[in-house]
Parts: structure tokens; C-alpha cells; sequence
């Protein structure tokens, strides 16, 4: 088993910077770059000065964590230095010549879930921990980190395992007075699972909203304050505002927090017919982001008369979980009946907005928070999927279970009911990592960061 290292904070400058070192010739390594008044020991932490022959490189803090009672299950040891670039590397460097090899991405967290010290499920957490951009999404982080998420899989498993066993004991020895698995109870087990195991498929919807955000397009004719929108929600000139039509050509996308929730606004090129080849690239890529939205905000200057190309745009979102902006209530023009006239849409479903007097900002915010309602979501305990690789295992595992209720009702042979049940083990074995290959692990980890 080698010795791997790495740098596990970001190249910068700041206070302090941590190179991490992990496996069996940890403390033999620290031991030789070392030098301080006091003894490396087990879960202290020591003062010292990392020495490079009779150079001194800097001065740092050591932590010695002896395996497996560590972060990766092995001997290891993280040396506190100051945040320099150059010191850093230097350290690493030193590192390296006396017998560690450069750690690949994530490879500390991977010898943490191949020593037990996490399940797979709890490996990919740490990754989106780091990744969270809000509380919403760390505190769903941490609850996976903590193991819920495997507890739960691990409980359904073992009820799924107990009915396997009782299966195959009736299959398998059927000379021996072994009390036969009732087929009502198979039936309530697997209805129960199903619940629980629906209810969790359920969740990755919100789930994956908390993860990566709400995918929210402004869309509308060239010059109705779109760019406008973007920059007074963002709190600064993102986007470039102009009266002259079509001076956006291009998607621009930036990342805003409201209430804790993750939105993705993607402002987009004034959708109209156009001549101009550039502008039109625009168009068509603002219709493809209109159509991936997950909530559509469209935009209408009514202080003119509504067009064609107003009606078009109505048309292209009528399926669209939408938000009606009517812009540019500042100006002595501006009618709502035009919009209403025009297009069956209710009075409460439009917010009247001017973005050069900031009308109506804290209204769409608001709108935007309760559409998705993920504020409900903390107000339980249950567990939410975010990562895709779950709800596929857990879609398998339900898959099977349905297989399994058919094959009852069609009373089948035991063997049959046997081979789904083992199938549904497996698929929850993926979320864990019981049962999931050497290729899912290794691209799972090529994700991390290094030094993680």
C-alpha cells in the first residue's frame, strides 16, 4: 500500500494552506522533513519548522492521525503551512522526494469508502459539500454525509435479504419442515418498500433543484428590459442596456440566491424575426433555453401596443411554467388591458414591474420563492436524493419490486420471485457501493477536487 500527498486547499495566497499526506510511510516521511522540540504524536498537534537538508522551508503546524482512525482508515498526516503558492509547492515537493507519489483527484475520500471509513453514497456528499452555493444545499450535504441516506438504503436491504433468505431456504430444502414464506407476506413487504422507495424516487425532484438550481430564462422582444431585469436582480451592470434593439446576442447566465434557493437567470437575445445572421445564432439559442427552463420569465413593454411578435412569444411559453412581466409601468403609455386583451391571462398571474424605478423586483423574487416551495422541504426529516446515480438505483430497485408483485399475482414459482429480489439488492447495493464497479468508482472519484 503507497504513500499518496497532495495540496489539499486552493493555490492562492491566504493564512494557511494544508498539504495532506496519506498511508503507510506518513510518519517515517514527516519524521525525515521535520524538526521541532516536541514528539510527533497520535491526534496532537505540533509545532515545528519543515527542513529541507539545512534549509529551513517554513514554519508549520503537524497532525499526526494514526490508522484507522482517520479521515482515510490509514496513517496520516497534514502539515499547516503558510498559504504561499511557492511554500506550498515547495513542501509538496519535499513530500514527493521522500517517498510519496502525487494523490489523483479525490483519491483521499476513495481510500476513506474502500476502508469503510464511508459508503459511496457518503463519498459523493463530500464533493457536493464543498459544492454547496447554499444552505439549502448544505444541509442536505451533511445530512447524506452522516449516513442517513445509507442507513435508510441498508434498512430496506436488510428487509429485502430476510425475505431472499426465507425464499430460498423453501427452494433450496424443501425436504425440511421449513415454514413457508406466506405469499401475503412477501406481498405486504414489497407494498410497504414500494411506498418508501416511491416516496424517495419522488424526492429527487427537489432534490435536484437544491443541488443545481432553478433554470430560469428572460425571454422577450428586443428592448422590453430584459438586460434591465438581470442586472438590478444581480445588483450590478452585468448586461449591457441599450435602446438600440438587439444589443444582446448572446445567452448570458449568472447564479442568484433568493430565500436560500438557487436560481440560474439566463438572459437571452430579443426573440424577433431578424435578417442579422449573429443576432439570429441568438434567437435560436434563446428558444433552446426557453425550452430547458424550468420556469419561464417573459417580459412585454406595455407602454406599446402588443404585436406580432408579443403574440409569438406568448405562444412559444402557453406549456411553460411561466412568470407574465409587464415592464415599463414608469411610462405614461403603459396599459395592462393590452395584455389581457390579447391573451387569456389573469390579472394575478402578471406583475406590473418598472426596472428603472426597481418596481416590482421584490414581487417576481417572492413569485419565484413560492413556485418551487422548497422552504417545505426542511420542515421534515426524510431523506432527498440529489445525485442522479441514486434515483437510477433506486428506479431499478422499484422496477424489480413490480416485477415481483406481477409475478405473485400471476402465481409464478418462487425461483422467479428469487431472482428479482436479488436484482433489487443489487441495484441498492450501487447506492451504497456494495455492489457498483471498479469503472462507476474510479469516474466517481475523477470528479473530486484534488487533495480531497
Amino acid at each position: 500500500m503507497d504513500t499518496i500527498a497532495a495540496i489539499s486547499t486552493p493555490l492562492g495566497y491566504g493564512g494557511i494552506g494544508i498539504i495532506r499526506i496519506s498511508g503507510e510511510d506518513s510518519l517515517k516521511i514527516i519524521k525525515l522533513i521535520f524538526k521541532s522540540n516536541h514528539q510527533v504524536k497520535d491526534h496532537e498537534i505540533v509545532f515545528g519548522k519543515i527542513v529541507d537538508n539545512s534549509e529551513v522551508l517554513d514554519n508549520v503546524l503537524v497532525s499526526y492521525f494514526k490508522g484507522p482512525n482517520s479521515y482515510t482508515g490509514e496513517d496520516t498526516v497534514e502539515i499547516n503551512s503558510h498559504g504561499g503558492i511557492v511554500v506550498m509547492r515547495r513542501i509538496l515537493e519535499l513530500v514527493l522526494k521522500n517517498g510519496a507519489r502525487m494523490a489523483e483527484p479525490g483519491e483521499f475520500t476513495k481510500k476513506a469508502f474502500l476502508n469503510g471509513k464511508l459508503d459511496l453514497s457518503q463519498a459523493e456528499s463530500v464533493m457536493d459539500l464543498i459544492n454547496s452555493k447554499s444552505i439549502k444545499q448544505n444541509k442536505v450535504s451533511v445530512k447524506q454525509l452522516e449516513g442517513k441516506l445509507g442507513k435508510q438504503v441498508n434498512e430496506i436491504k436488510s428487509e429485502l435479504y430476510d425475505v431472499l433468505v426465507d425464499l430460498e431456504a423453501n427452494i433450496d430444502y424443501p425436504e425440511y419442515d421449513i415454514e413457508e414464506v406466506s405469499k401475503n407476506k412477501v406481498e405486504n413487504i414489497v407494498n410497504n418498500l414500494l411506498i418508501k422507495l416511491s416516496k424517495l424516487s419522488d424526492s429527487f425532484y427537489d432534490g435536484n433543484i437544491i443541488k443545481n438550481g432553478i433554470n430560469v430564462a428572460i425571454v422577450g422582444k428586443p428592448n422590453v428590459g430584459k438586460s434591465s431585469l438581470l442586472n438590478k436582480l444581480l445588483d450590478k451592470e452585468r448586461a449591457i442596456v441599450s435602446d438600440i434593439p438587439g444589443t444582446t446576442r448572446d445567452t448570458i447566465e449568472e447564479t442568484i440566491i433568493i430565500d436560500g434557493i438557487v436560481f440560474v437567470f439566463g438572459d437571452t437575445a430579443g426573440i424577433r424575426n431578424t435578417k442579422d445572421t449573429i443576432e439570429k445564432i441568438g434567437v435560436d439559442k434563446s428558444i433552446e433555453l426557453l425550452n430547458n427552463a424550468d420556469v419561464v420569465i417573459s417580459m412585454f413593454d406595455l407602454s406599446k401596443e402588443l404585436d406580432a411578435e408579443d403574440l409569438k412569444i406568448l405562444d412559444f411559453i402557453k406549456d411553460k411554467k411561466k412568470i407574465i412581466i409587464a415592464n415599463k409601468s414608469d411610462l405614461e403609455g403603459f396599459n395592462l388591458d393590452r395584455l389581457k386583451e390579447k391573451y387569456d391571462i389573469k390579472a394575478e398571474d402578471i406583475i406590473e414591474m418598472s426596472t428603472k424605478e426597481e418596481k416590482g423586483i421584490d414581487d417576481l423574487k417572492q413569485k419565484l420563492v413560492q413556485m418551487f416551495n422548497i422552504n417545505a422541504i426542511e420542515q421534515n426529516d426524510e431523506n432527498i436524493l440529489t445525485n442522479e446515480r441514486h434515483k437510477e438505483a433506486v428506479d431499478s430497485t422499484i422496477a424489480s419490486l413490480k416485477n415481483i408483485q406481477d409475478s405473485l399475482k400471476a402465481n409464478l414459482p418462487l425461483d422467479m420471485i428469487s431472482i428479482d429480489l436479488q436484482n433489487a439488492i443489487k441495484y441498492l447495493g450501487e447506492i451504497t457501493g456494495e455492489s457498483v464497479s471498479e469503472e462507476i468508482i474510479n469516474g466517481i472519484f475523477k470528479k473530486f477536487c484534488l487533495g480531497k
